[in-house]
């Protein structure tokens, strides 16, 4: 059997829309372990809280995949995502990153080859669709694991962790 080029593309999109979903499931974990101050805890007055991520990171998918591979108009305000204090409710953070990587996801699963072969600027770079979606994807991981790690300083041994290995081949 052959794979198509357009087949590729498909298989692509809907690779990395999983990619998103997975790592939403480890930010809502943490969250649920989470509360309102926690969220917008910072280590440092010069570090992001986990709300500033949240921020953060719906503000690069809408840029990087919404509008740069969807053809959204990019309306970002990067520099608010760093600067907000709140409050914002998690609930309220966490519903919009969701409905900001649904908009991706819906964006990724009708990608084309060219779509994914055009060169388009982003955030004043010059960057193929792939290396668009390779980018955000990296970036959002990034800082899901960030989250992770935040929780787990504030929650110490009370964190409770998403998957425990139970058999050898698990890593037990």
């Amino acid at each position: 059997m052959t794979t198509t080029a357009s087949q590729l593309s498909q298989s692509l999109g809907t690779e990395v829309a999983r990619e998103f979903s997975e790592a939403l499931e480890r930010i809502e974990h943490c969250l649920r372990q989470l509360d309102e101050m926690q969220v917008w805890w910072r280590p440092d007055e010069q570090l992001n809280s986990i709300a500033n991520l949240l921020l953060h990171l719906g503000g690069n998918v809408r840029q990087w995949i919404v509008a740069g591979i969807g053809g959204a108009e990019d309306v970002r305000e990067r520099p608010d995502e760093f600067s907000s204090r709140g409050p914002q409710a998690k609930q309220s953070l966490f519903q919009r990153l969701q409905d900001t990587v649904s908009e991706a996801q819906a964006a990724l699963c009708q990608v084309t080859p060219e779509d994914l072969l055009r060169v388009r600027r982003i955030q004043e770079f010059d960057v193929t669709g792939i290396q668009a979606i390779i980018e955000c994807v990296a970036h959002f991981r990034g800082h899901t694991q960030e989250i992770v790690h935040m929780t787990r300083r504030q929650l110490g041994d009370a964190y409770e962790f998403a998957f425990v290995p139970k058999t050898p081949e698990q890593g037990a």
